[in-house]
């Protein structure tokens, strides 16, 4: 089965994942929402108010969810599959643009 079926991660995540790659990522988020602050190497700061969750997923890829808080909750802003060492910056720009609409 393709694709993420819950609702939480399906605007923000590519929709070519597995299903088991969705639950992994599913779980990662739930550590960050429960466990906050966490630190690496699940989570990273990107700074300017931008999180990285860093989830290694049974596909052997690599996905990245980027977040930000407001108002107490935890926003998805983007995901994607990481494909080099550095944050793209388009998808960085995506973020912080999505995060400006959220927090005005």
């Amino acid at each position: 089965m393709r694709g993420c079926s819950y609702a939480p991660l399906h605007k923000n995540v590519p929709s070519e994942l597995e299903e088991s790659d969705c639950r992994a990522i599913g779980l990662d988020l739930m550590r960050v929402q429960f466990g906050w602050p966490v630190g690496m190497p699940l989570v990273r700061s990107l700074k300017d108010g931008l999180w990285e969750v860093r989830s290694s997923l049974p596909s052997q890829r690599i996905a990245r969810l980027v977040l930000c808080f407001h108002e107490e909750a935890l926003i998805v802003l983007h995901g994607f599959i990481k494909k080099t060492q550095r944050t793209p910056a388009d998808d960085l720009a995506l973020a912080k643009r999505r995060m400006n609409e959220v927090t005005r």
